[in-house]
């Protein structure tokens, strides 16, 4: 495991990976595969997320999965605060001994996917951010997340200054690490590179910007590599290419996962980026994640060297 890594993957498949899931995963479960994740060497690890058990009960044991996985030096667990109640949840964890070192918040970059999505506006959802960043203050490591970075499914492209505008508002918040999101995988190289110079040109040298890509057409792994090429270091992966809706179609547009931490990760080290990542532990992570989930999952490099 490298000391000071190339790039920095977040494992994904405890709260994104698992967030649409039709059955409920038991708290104990999901610790044993957070251990079995962090012991892959990742710096970065969604753990949870603080959203009401009403919505996503997926989510209602957020605390008992967080007492059950001990904090790590040098590695950052995310909890998701999609509202300000969200973030209180987070504190009283902390204030218990045992919260995230990490939250992230989420904006629509149009107008349409934030009614669809959140319920409310995005003038209404940028006042809940502006609050729950207060709320957080120097607590955590904040995370902004900006969703459908370049389309919508009901409102189509979304302009690259939107984007930009939306980037800024986070780092005037203090939230210096901004995941960009291409929630329905529309993105294409010669996109991902111009947004993420323009992002680059337009930001502070300290704000970090984190690839969060899904591979609905197949493009995600190409799509990581064009922000690598404009200088991203951080990227957001899944076991198996978990996440998006596997229950039902989403937005119409069919395989919404992420992209696969073990092919992204194969495919850095097989170029020579450093991921930091022991690639054996990796492989048997995502083999791990099928036989908890029941199902053989997507990620095309998790049988390298097994007979056809």
């Amino acid at each position: 495991m490298s000391a000071t890594p190339q790039v920095i993957l977040c494992e994904c498949f405890a709260r994104d990976g698992l967030q649409h899931e039709p059955g409920i995963v038991a708290a104990s479960e999901k610790a044993m595969m957070l251990e079995r994740i962090a012991d892959c060497g990742f710096r970065r690890i969604e753990i949870t997320s603080f959203s009401h058990p009403r919505y996503v009960p997926q989510f209602a044991d957020a605390d008992e999965v967080l007492a059950a996985v001990p904090p790590r030096p040098g590695v950052l667990f995310k909890a998701t605060c999609p509202n300000p109640a969200a973030v209180r949840r987070a504190l009283e964890a902390q204030a218990r001994g045992r919260g995230p070192e990490e939250i992230s918040f989420l904006v629509s970059a149009s107008e349409g996917h934030s009614q669809r999505n959140l319920k409310r506006s995005r003038d209404a959802q940028w006042a809940q951010v502006e609050e729950m960043a207060a709320l957080a203050g120097s607590s955590f490591v904040t995370v902004g997340t900006i969703s459908v970075a370049f389309d919508c499914p009901f409102d189509g492209p979304v302009p690259v200054s939107r984007v930009v505008e939306d980037a800024q508002r986070f780092a005037a918040l203090g939230v210096k690490r901004i995941a960009i999101g291409d929630t329905i995988g529309s993105g294409t190289p010669p996109r991902v590179r111009a947004l993420m110079r323009a992002l680059k040109q337009a930001l502070p040298e300290d704000v970090v910007l984190i690839a969060h890509f899904h591979d609905s057409r197949g493009t995600g792994v190409a799509n990581c590599i064009a922000a690598l090429e404009a200088g991203i270091t951080y990227f957001d992966t899944a076991l198996g290419g978990t996440g998006g809706h596997p229950a039902e179609i989403a937005y119409g547009e069919g395989f919404t996962g992420n992209v696969a931490s073990e092919d992204l990760a194969t495919l850095f080290e097989a170029m020579g980026v450093d991921t930091g990542l022991d690639m054996a532990a990796l492989r048997e992570a995502g083999h791990a994640a099928e036989r908890l989930l029941g199902r053989r999952l997507h990620a095309r490099t998790a049988r390298l060297g097994e007979a056809a």
